[in-house]
This record gives structure tokens, sequence and C-alpha cells, in this order.
């Protein structure tokens, strides 16, 4: 019976390993006879689906490169598409230069795409600096043998750069500023003592990384732009996403010493800080600023740090922690304004406008009196539910005042420490507009006090109706 059973179970076996090998034979078979994709080209009448027939870049400045863009090309066939050569139509003289899914050389040559798969051309500028003073076109075109070519195309501009020298900054030529070219600054860029930078209606500078206009003990920042050519403060990069980014350089840097500042019709955006300015040291203003916007600023719009500033028809908007910080004291008014903060960048964790009279140095806290902050029709706003930061000691002075404000905040809180707010709207939606205007329906409309409007203007340029809109705009 045992041999019985041997011989059956020796017969399975052979029979599971005859099975075994025949189909290792078949899958061998299969393999050694499997046919390599088809590849197509040109000459098959096939083309390449391209992913756009343009790539544009906005201004470029001449001798800074550009983003890198990057444009698809696909194959819509069941077999490998080939495509003998891709190439800049311009060679080597050309301002672009492409990268073929990773290869950077000249002419790349036998691309493969496989069946519906695709690869990527990418694309960067740089522009070599001429005679002109406005922005002008360069063109070139990406070559694919047989096939539509993609345009290129970007506008480029002359500036004057100010590049640190070894000692780390540069010292701005005052008495010579061009004012027919934009201005490129990259690191620190010194208006040096008893130095007047004044700039005029037109008149742009762009930022590089963390780079600062410092404005050095005893000197001075004038700044005269108009309603219709404010000047123009933001960041070097102007390519899509870059051109409304916060955080793409440092600050306006009023430091400890420098007198008489003056800013008037100003566009300051997308940096770090818009103004920081430092302790005040004589009777007159820090900075007296007047129709200017400072928005989308990473920290903060506005910093005074026991400061003199007075403001009027300033509008300052959406800032990570704070659109206007007055601390460690000082002297601060601020009348027509507006203070925004819908900031779309990230959760914010305190109040936009921020009061404060003492810090605190090697675990030693030192008082210093804010001797005033007067905010007169002005609007204080944003998406956090209380908009007004009061951080003070009371043993120094903490002088406070609203008058004709509408108010996100605590009204019983504000009460409490003795700030008056007379004739205030409180936790009144003002209905701004995408611009930070108010429109017809808005609950700020017409109720301002004549008294504290000094100009016919408002911050747009447009002329201001009576009674005053509380804020910066009519």
């Amino acid at each position: 019976m045992q041999q019985h059973g041997n011989f059956f179970m020796t017969q399975l076996i052979r029979n599971a390993l005859y099975g075994l090998g025949v189909m290792v034979a078949m899958l061998l078979l299969t393999v050694g006879c499997e046919r390599e994709t088809d590849v197509i080209g040109v000459a098959d009448g096939a083309k390449v689906r391209v992913e756009c027939d343009t790539v544009a870049f906005d201004t470029v400045f001449t001798t800074m490169g550009t983003v890198t863009k990057s444009v698809k090309l696909y194959n819509p066939y069941d077999a490998t598409l080939k495509i003998a050569s891709i190439t800049l139509r311009g060679g080597v003289e050309s301002r672009f230069r492409i990268n073929v899914d990773g290869d950077t050389a000249q002419v790349v040559r036998d691309v493969e795409i496989l069946p519906h798969d695709s690869i990527f051309v990418f694309v960067r500028a740089n522009i070599n600096p001429n005679s002109a003073l406005e922005p002008f076109l360069i063109e070139d075109a990406i070559e694919m043998e047989g096939m539509d070519h993609i345009v290129l195309q970007a506008y480029g501009r002359n500036a004057v750069y100010h590049i640190p020298s070894e000692r780390g900054y540069s010292i701005i030529d005052c008495e010579h500023w061009d004012h027919t070219r934009p201005h490129v600054l990259m690191g620190y860029a010194v208006v040096d003592s008893a130095c007047t930078l004044t700039l005029q209606a037109g008149d742009k500078l762009y930022f590089g990384n963390d780079a600062v206009l410092w404005v050095y003990n005893n000197g001075t920042l004038k700044v005269d732009g108009t309603p219709e050519q404010p000047v123009l403060f933001t960041s070097v990069r102007q390519d899509g996403r870059y051109r409304t980014l916060p955080g793409q350089w440092g600050y306006i840097w009023l430091s400890t010493g420098s007198i008489d500042n003056e800013i008037s019709w100003a566009q300051i955006e997308n940096g770090y800080v818009g103004i920081l300015a430092d302790t005040n040291v004589n009777g007159n203003p820090t900075l007296r600023i007047n129709h200017s916007k400072v928005q989308r600023m990473s920290l903060a719009g506005i910093i005074g740090q026991g400061s003199y500033i007075v403001g009027d028809h300033v509008l300052v908007s959406d800032c990570k922690t704070a659109t206007i910080s007055l601390q460690y004291g000082g002297r601060y008014r601020f009348r027509n304004s507006t203070f925004a903060n819908y900031w779309q960048y990230g959760g914010r964790t305190n109040g936009g406008v921020v009061l404060n009279n003492w810090y605190q140095y090697n675990n030693t806290i030192y008082l210093r009196p804010l001797v005033q902050a007067e905010f007169d029709n002005c609007i204080v706003y944003g998406s956090y539910d209380n908009e007004l930061l009061y951080d003070s000691d009371d043993r120094c002075a903490f002088n406070v005042h609203f008058d004709h404000c509408l108010l996100k905040g605590d009204s019983v809180a504000t009460a409490q420490l003795g700030i008056p707010a007379k004739d205030c709207l409180w936790n009144v939606d003002p209905l701004f507009d995408s611009r930070y205007g108010v429109g017809e329906e808005s609950p700020a409309k017409g109720r301002g006090d004549t008294r504290w409007l000094s100009s016919v203007l408002d911050v747009f340029g447009q002329v201001r109706r009576l009674p005053p809109t509380l804020g910066a705009t009519n």
C-alpha cells in the first residue's frame, strides 16, 4: 500500500514539474518574442502636443536672471514619439536658456517620449544691458525639427544697481540720483550723514532679497510722488505670484538720528517691514507720511520705536503681525487713515494695531512713555477678533486717543484703560472693496469730523466729499 502511494506521489510531482517546465518555456518564449514599442516621428506625420505656444516673462532687469518657467511636451500616440532635435533658434547668441528634461546641451537630439507620457522643457532668460530707457522686447523660439515652434518673449529693462562693497553696504550718491531709470537695491544701501535723498514722481526702487534702504544718522529721505505717479518701493521679482508675494525684501530703515524724513504719495509693498522708524532725537517728527500705501508685509507695515510719526491719508493693509506697531513709547498722530488686516498667508496671533510703552533687556524692564498715540477719522479693522492690542505698563504714560473712528476691538477694555474713544463705531463692518475703499452702503460714509480733514484728496487721489468718510478713502 505504501509503495502504491509513492508511485502516485512520484507521478504527481513529475506532472507538476512538467507543467512548470512548460510554463517557464512559454514565458521565456513570450519574453524572447516581445516586440519593442513602435517609434514614430516627423516622417510618420507625428507631432508633439505642446502645453502652450508662447512662454512670456514679465519685465526682467538686465544682468539679472528670471525665474524658471516650464512648458510640457505631451505624446498623444500609442507609440514612442521621437523628436530629432530641440534647440533655440538664436543659438549661442540667444538670451534664453533651455533645459530639456534635464539635458542642458545647446542642441538636444533624439528626444524620446513614451506613449501617452510627457517631458518638460525649462526656460529662463538673462538680458544684457543697453541704452534703452523704457522696457524693450527680446524674442526667440524653441525649435523642434519638423514640428511647431514655441515663442519665447521677455521685456528687458535697464536699471541703476546699488551693490554692497567689501564693507557690506553701498553709499547712495544723493546729488546724482538718476530719475530716468529704475534703481535696484541689493543688501544695505545707505543714505549717509548730511545727505538728503530726494525721490521724485515716477521713481521706482526694486529691492533684492533682504535689501534695506538705510537712512543713517543725520541723513534724510524725501519722497515726493504724485497721485498719477507715486514713488514705488517693491521687490525685484515681478513674475507671476511674486508680484504680490510678501517678505521679498527688508525695509526702509529711518535709523536713530535720521531727521525730517517725509514720504508723500508712495507705494510700499511686498517686504518684511514697510517702514522702521527708530528713536526720535529732536523736536521734529522722525517721519511725516501722507497719501501713501503700505501693503503686504510679512511682519509689519509701519514700526515706530520711540519715534515721532505724523501720518495723514495712509493705507496700511495685509501684514502678518501688525499693520502698525507703535512700541517703546514715542509720539504718533494718524488722521484719515485705514489700517486693514486680512492676512491671507497663514494664521495671525494678535491685533493689527499694537501700542506699547515698555521693553525688556537682559531680564530688566525699561519704561518708555507713550506720550501720544492719536487716531482721528481712522478705520482699524480686519479678520482678527480684536484688532487693537494694548501692551501697557501702568507705571508709565500710555496716552492713546481715538476720535471719530471705526474700530474692531474690545470697547470695554479700552474704557477700563481710560482711553478716550469719542464718537467711534465699534465692531461694525466697514464693507471694504478690493482696494480697501468703501462703498455707498458703508457705515463709515460721512462719519468723519471735518476738523481732522487736512487734504482735499484721498489716498487714491480722489476729491474728498463732506462730511468726510472715515479712513484713507472716500
